[in-house]
């Protein structure tokens, strides 16, 4: 019998040192878990960009308060005080491509683009056809060192790319690429912008990223295709004119392909997801080419 009181008197104590924490239900651990999402991706977005090097110089301020504060430096930790409400709008200034890149990146997510895409859907699917002449196209440009950026579109739209070049609207073929990255040709400066089967655009102009980590002996042509990468989700290859090696470029990632058979299996994987998930969400487009067959 003593040991049982002795079990409940514990477990009374326990009790009531838990009744002293917040009750934690279902709803808050819900929020932790979102809110830890949301610190790690800030984190991963300010370590990426030109925000880590400005994040450095505010925590060199933020010391510099902190040790006003400790010597009680009243005349210092006045001016900061006041300069409090313009640092936040001069930080939204500093900040403003940063912001910008991150609300392209949330707007280009594949379930809000898809739904809200107001393109009428008439594109053909990515073929294999299709994927054997890009990578017979890159690989002779590689071989003789012609420099060239092909942008696949995949499900977000790439209409605002398309409308600073040219319009080819032509069927995908090794001879069409290769003629249009020929040097001293009208169309060869620039990226070429593919839609399933056909060349939508040439000439075509690439935001430049702004990722510290990229090499400094990659040029403006990886850059854009890094660009491009980080703010859709676009399937970008590159072909350098110095050296003449292919690159992949998904999602901020630059990759190296060594031989065609790794750039076929890249492209077929692409395919895949066209078929599978590519038209999942794309409601918008489905009610708006019924109403065309309707009319």
């Amino acid at each position: 019998m003593t040991d049982v009181f002795q079990v409940e008197d514990v477990w009374r104590g326990m009790q009531s040192w838990f009744s002293f924490l917040p009750r934690i239900t279902l709803t808050n651990i819900f929020e932790i878990i979102i809110i830890a999402f949301l610190v790690y991706e800030i984190l991963f977005w300010i370590m990426n960009t030109r925000a880590w090097t400005l994040l450095r110089g505010l925590l060199v301020i933020g010391l510099f308060a902190v040790m006003a504060a400790i010597l009680k430096l009243n005349t210092i930790l006045w001016l900061l005080e006041k300069t409090t409400t313009i640092a936040v709008t001069a930080l939204v200034i500093i900040f403003q491509p940063e912001l910008r890149k991150a609300l392209e990146q949330l707007g280009s997510q594949n379930l809000f683009a898809g739904i809200l895409a107001f393109d009428d859907g008439d594109d053909a699917a990515f073929t294999e056809k299709t994927a054997n002449e890009i990578v017979k196209a890159v690989f002779e440009m590689a071989k003789v060192k012609t420099g060239a950026l092909i942008v696949l579109e995949r499900n977000v739209p790439l209409r605002e790319i398309e409308r600073t070049g040219i319009e080819i609207n032509g069927l995908v073929s090794s001879q069409l690429l290769i003629n249009i990255f020929e040097h001293n040709t009208p169309l060869h400066d620039g990226a070429v912008v593919v839609r399933g089967n056909r060349v939508a655009a040439a000439t075509c102009y690439l935001p430049l990223s702004d990722n510290m980590m990229i090499s400094k002996e990659l040029g403006t042509r990886h850059r854009a295709a890094v660009g491009i990468s980080e703010t859709t989700d676009s399937l970008t290859i590159v072909v350098s004119e110095e050296t003449g090696r292919v690159s992949l470029v998904e999602g901020g990632m630059l990759r190296r392909i060594s031989d065609g058979e790794s750039l076929r299996k890249a492209l077929e994987q692409m395919e895949k997801q066209e078929e599978t998930g590519g038209n999942r969400f794309k409601l918008w487009k489905g009610i708006k080419k019924n109403e065309g067959k309707a009319d």
